[in-house]
């Protein structure tokens, strides 16, 4: 069977997933099983300028791409049922696995997990939020430094059968001003490797060819050149970042 124009071909809804803080469907493509969140179901924000997120979400697809990890599914706009919106290619992610936990902090592993947290549950447990110790892991992390990742929730991370981690839900990326909240903070401090540098050199580079022109479409100037600045910034650090500024340092859930 051949594979449908996935722009142009019609999209049919078969779901909605309701936990999704804005309006976003399960749908197919002829065959092809995708999500759709349309621009015009995206809740207002205080800080992120309303009607931009699917944008966002596939601007942080083009830097993956360029990245060369395979960290975002395919995602690109399109028309649908309910207007404009992004689509993305669904990932059917191994539920036996769990990259981020929440644990109960006497059950936590000695190797293999970096801690980020601990707190107390509602019934005064003490309990740890642990994240693998993996290089795709690792990647990801350094993705959501440059792309200025808000939101990157413990359930944003796909663990698929083969081992491999997706990321997903990107729609708060891309803030000109400082905005990293994530799960994965594990690694803070810990030198970059001679590959995430690389990557992160890639991405510098491609600002000044096909990948600037193309995010020239999905994001502002003031944006871009903040972008650039935090590519250069962590390429001259050599190391993971560390929280900054008074907002929190993790998102809110945390899944």
């Amino acid at each position: 069977m051949p594979t449908p124009d996935l722009v142009t071909a019609e999209l049919t809804l078969t779901g909605r997933i309701t936990t999704a803080s804005n309006a976003t469907f399960v749908g197919s493509i002829g065959d092809v099983e995708v999500v759709y969140k349309p621009i015009a179901g995206e809740s207002p924000l205080w800080d992120f300028p309303h009607g931009t997120l699917a944008q966002r979400e596939v601007a942080a697809y083009l830097v993956s791409q360029v990245f060369d990890w395979d960290i975002v599914p395919r995602t690109w706009l399109r028309d649908g049922p309910l207007g404009e919106g992004m689509v993305q290619l669904w990932q059917e992610q191994d539920s036996t696995q769990r990259a981020v936990n929440l644990l109960a902090t006497d059950h936590v592993p000695d190797t293999g997990w970096k801690h980020v947290l601990e707190g107390q549950d509602e019934n005064g447990r003490m309990v740890t939020l642990v994240h693998e110790d993996s290089p795709a892991l690792r990647r990801m992390a350094v993705f959501d430094a440059v792309v200025n990742n808000a939101d990157r929730k413990g359930d944003h991370v796909l663990a698929m059968p083969d081992g491999h981690r997706h990321g997903v839900d990107h729609g708060l990326t891309f803030h000109h001003e400082h905005k990293l909240r994530t799960v994965l903070w594990g690694w803070l401090g810990d030198p970059l490797t001679a590959e995430e540098l690389e990557g992160i050199k890639r991405v510098a580079e491609g600002l000044h060819g096909e990948l600037g022109h193309a995010l020239a479409d999905l994001l502002t100037a003031d944006e871009i050149a903040s972008f650039a600045t935090r590519c250069e910034r962590l390429r001259l650090a050599g190391r993971f970042p560390a929280p900054s500024g008074e907002m929190s340092a993790v998102p809110w859930p945390l899944f």
